[in-house]
């Protein structure tokens, strides 16, 4: 019978496949993680970034504390643009075509400044590395509607004057003589009174939650694969084993039904070509 599965050999192809399995079933686990975490976010965007705009109130709005729940939020500013502090962020693709995200201090009433990302450029003709031009905000007291996003990490990576590697907003409030809002900075949506010429707007972020769940299913489908391929070849080996010790069953001997005598008949015909 299957008293061979008790083999070292066996044994060891069970636990193989146990690790496969096990494997399989982590990188399902972490496909549905990767899920949830998506579709929180899909949830954040449903629930915040069509909402009525809410007054910026300081130490209200999640740009000193940030608050996860809050991005999106579009959230009014009344204040002026700091052109002369202005950077550009590089390596920012859109579309598929390389760019910059535009960065401008918006000083405040209350005497700080919250980081304005205007938007979006392309690389330009003119000189590699930078974009042609930058187009001027608002000249004077603007009042600007922008959704709360979080900063982002320090990157190890050089870049010229005038530009920054990432959004990092601790490294940009360090360059400024005056306080800077550094837990959350604002996605451009509206500026009033509106700029002669602004840089590509941000697209709405996608709702799409993406193949996770597809792939977590395939993954546990694997590892469920891995037990039926180890009892399909158990099967193979128990029938090997059976015939070559005589004892496996005795296959029917399927009979071949004799020709009729119209059948023979007919094929005499056919061999000496007469019909």
């Amino acid at each position: 019978m299957y008293r061979f599965l008790f083999s070292a050999r066996w044994l060891g192809w069970l636990a193989m496949v146990a690790v496969i399995a096990a494997g399989c079933v982590g990188l399902g686990r972490w496909q549905l993680d990767r899920r949830e975490e998506v579709v929180q976010n899909i949830q954040r965007i449903e629930a915040n970034y069509d909402a009525a705009p809410v007054r910026y109130v300081p130490g209200a709005n999640g740009f000193d504390s940030y608050d996860p729940s809050r991005e999106w939020t579009p959230v009014t500013f009344t204040g002026t643009y700091d052109v002369g502090n202005q950077v550009v962020v590089r390596n920012r693709p859109l579309n598929g075509q390389p760019g910059y995200e535009v960065l401008t201090p918006l000083r405040l009433d209350d005497g700080t400044a919250v980081i304005i990302d205007r938007g979006w450029l392309p690389i330009g003709n003119a000189e590699a590395g930078r974009p042609d031009t930058i187009p001027a905000p608002p000249a004077g007291r603007v009042e600007v509607t922008a959704r709360t996003k979080p900063g982002e990490p320090a990157v190890n990576r050089g870049a010229p004057e005038g530009q920054v590697a990432s959004i990092d907003l601790a490294a940009l409030a360090g360059t400024l003589d005056y306080p800077v809002q550094d837990a959350a900075y604002g996605l451009l949506a509206l500026e009033r009174p509106a700029a002669a010429e602004t840089p590509v707007a941000a697209p709405k972020p996608s709702i799409d939650e993406g193949p996770h769940l597809s792939y977590s299913l395939q993954w546990f489908a694997f590892g469920v694969l891995a037990f039926v391929g180890l009892g399909y070849a158990a099967r193979l080996q128990r029938r090997s084993d059976a015939e070559r010790d005589g004892t496996a069953p005795d296959r029917p001997v399927r009979q071949r039904r004799r020709p009729s005598s119209e059948e023979e008949e007919d094929a005499i015909l056919d061999s000496q070509g007469i019909r």
